[in-house]
């Protein structure tokens, strides 16, 4: 039954007449389902076969805007559908159903062709976004907490919402602009077509290294622009690396006070916690 469920839909948005061994569909659903009198046992599953389509699309559509502008609309919905193919539904909650997509872009790169990285940068990204809309917030850490503590035997975690990305292109830019360009079009009296015309109307942007924390802060999600080396100390701090060793990896052209400024910043923000 899971099986005839999650099976893709075929022409029309209609359940496939045909089970993948070939056999009519009927028959081998007849066999779990039973009709009433006014469905047969095909289109009494039908309806869940599209139940299950129709919910997992729209889930995506709506927790993907970036992805969807980065490809448009038709290959966007190429794209996920081939995904829900190949990893449907596992859990109970449709919030896990990108946790796996970046992955797939990179190893289908002709479904995103000539846009793959950018796919799976922008992918990347709005998957730590939903990670951290309801990932903990621990007790964050406090100066009291570390006065004393030489820097060769502390250790500082992240706190577990505070998501790091190193990415080849700025997809918060691009990100923000499609926010933007929705939010002019949904003001509009043509919100269905300005969607349509959104990956036209923001221009995909330009590789660029660029590194992120996603967070969030009283609540609300942010992302914030990381210089490399403050990418470096926050990854090795995450690792367990003690403080001396994570400032060492960002390198000799750091100064002292500007890795003071970052870890005020990042204290102030609560991003550490206790081990």
């Amino acid at each position: 039954m899971l099986q005839a469920v999650i099976r893709p839909l075929g022409p029309g948005y209609r359940s496939r007449r045909r089970w993948p061994d070939g056999r009519p569909a009927t028959v081998v659903i007849d066999t779990f389902a039973a009709p009433n009198p006014r469905l047969s046992g095909f289109e009494r599953i039908e309806i869940y076969n599209r139940m299950y389509w129709f919910r997992t699309l729209d889930s995506l559509h709506e927790d993907l805007p970036g992805l969807r502008a980065v490809l448009g609309e038709r290959r966007f919905m190429r794209l996920i559908e081939a995904y829900l193919v190949r990893h449907p539904s596992r859990s109970f909650t449709l919030r896990d159903l990108p946790a796996r997509l970046e992955a797939f872009i990179r190893r289908t790169s002709r479904l995103t062709a000539p846009h793959t990285a950018l796919a799976a940068d922008m992918a990347a990204f709005e998957w730590a976004q939903v990670e951290c809309f309801d990932a903990a917030a621990l007790p964050p850490l406090t100066p009291a907490d570390v006065t004393g503590v030489p820097g060769s035997r502390l250790r500082l975690s992240l706190q577990p919402h505070v998501r790091l990305l190193a990415l080849r292109y700025p997809v918060d830019e691009f990100a923000l602009a499609v926010k933007d360009a929705a939010l002019r079009g949904d003001a509009s009296n043509a919100v269905v077509a300005s969607r349509r015309r959104l990956s036209r109307r923001v221009r995909r942007p330009r590789a660029a290294p660029t590194w992120l924390a996603v967070h969030r802060h009283e609540g609300k999600i942010y992302y914030k622009r990381l210089d490399a080396p403050a990418h470096r100390i926050l990854t090795a701090l995450r690792s367990g690396r003690t403080l001396t060793q994570a400032v060492a990896t960002a390198g000799r052209g750091v100064q002292p006070d500007q890795v003071r400024a970052w870890f005020t910043t990042w204290m102030h923000l609560g991003w550490f916690c206790r081990r």
